[in-house]
C-alpha cells in the first residue's frame, strides 16, 4: 500500500505567502490615492463679486460708476428744485371739495338771510329815514305848503327805506344766483352741490326778488301813495 504523506508541502505555503504579497501590492496604490477635489455649487468662489456691473450696463461699466451716476442726478434735481412726487393723494380731492362745499353752503345762507333783512328792515334803512325827516323839518321851518311839508318830513324818509331795502334785496338776488351758477362755472368739483345748499340758495334768490318788488313798489308809491292835504 502506499502510504500518505502528511507532511506540509513548503511549495504550497510558498505560494500562498506570494499571492498575498501580490494582492497587497495590487491594492496598495489604491489606498493611497488622494480623493479628487470638487466644488460645490453654492460655494463662495461662484458669488457675483460686489464690484461686478449690473445687467444691461454698457461693458466697461462698474457698480460704482452707476451708483455715482444716480447720486450726480438726484443732486442736480436738487438743486434745480424739481421735486416729482407721482403718489396721487387721496386726501387732496376730498379737502378741497370740503372747502367748496364750506364756501357756497355759507354764500347759501348769508342770501337768505340778505333776503329775509330786505324784508323786514335794517336799521340802516331806519337811520336813512331818520335823517331824511331831520333834513325835512329843517327845510320847512322856516314856513312851507303842507303838501311840502308832507313830501320832505313823510316822503322822502319813505323813500329812503324802499332804496335801502331794496339794495338788501339786490345783494341777496346776486349772492344766491351766485351759488346756484357756481358748479356750471367755476372750477370742477370731484362732489356734487348738497341739496341744502341749492334749497337754502333758491330761497335767498326768492326772497331778493320778492324784496325787489316790494321796494321798487314803495319807491314810486306804486302800492301807496303820499297823503295829500286837501286844499294845498
Amino acid at each position: 500500500m502506499r502510504r500518505m504523506n502528511t507532511s506540509p508541502s513548503t511549495s504550497t505555503t510558498d505560494d500562498t505567502e506570494e499571492k498575498k504579497a501580490a494582492n497587497g501590492t495590487a491594492t496598495a496604490p489604491e489606498a493611497t490615492t488622494a480623493p479628487s477635489v470638487t466644488k460645490q455649487a453654492g460655494s463662495p468662489e461662484d458669488a457675483p463679486s460686489e464690484d461686478a456691473p449690473p445687467a444691461g450696463v454698457a461693458p466697461g461699466v462698474t457698480a460704482a460708476d452707476v451708483t455715482a451716476m444716480d447720486v450726480d442726478a438726484t443732486d442736480a434735481a436738487a438743486e434745480d428744485g424739481l421735486e416729482v412726487d407721482l403718489t396721487p393723494d387721496p386726501y387732496a380731492d376730498a379737502g378741497t371739495a370740503a372747502a367748496t362745499g364750506v364756501g357756497t353752503g355759507a354764500a347759501a345762507v348769508v342770501a337768505a338771510g340778505l333776503g329775509i333783512v330786505s324784508l323786514s328792515g335794517a336799521w340802516t334803512g331806519r337811520v336813512a329815514a331818520e335823517r331824511e325827516t331831520l333834513m325835512g323839518q329843517i327845510k320847512t321851518s322856516g314856513g312851507g305848503s303842507a303838501a311840502q311839508q308832507i313830501s320832505e318830513i313823510y316822503g322822502d324818509a319813505w323813500h329812503s327805506t324802499a332804496l335801502v331795502n331794496g339794495i338788501f334785496a339786490l345783494l341777496a338776488l346776486l349772492v344766491g344766483v351766485f351759488v346756484l351758477v357756481r358748479p356750471a362755472f367755476g372750477p370742477p368739483s370731484p362732489l356734487p352741490q348738497s341739496g341744502w345748499v341749492r334749497s337754502v340758495a333758491v330761497a335767498g334768490v326768492s326772497l331778493g326778488v320778492l324784496g325787489q318788488l316790494i321796494s321798487v313798489g314803495m319807491f314810486f308809491d306804486l302800492f301807496v301813495a303820499l297823503p295829500s292835504a286837501a286844499g294845498g
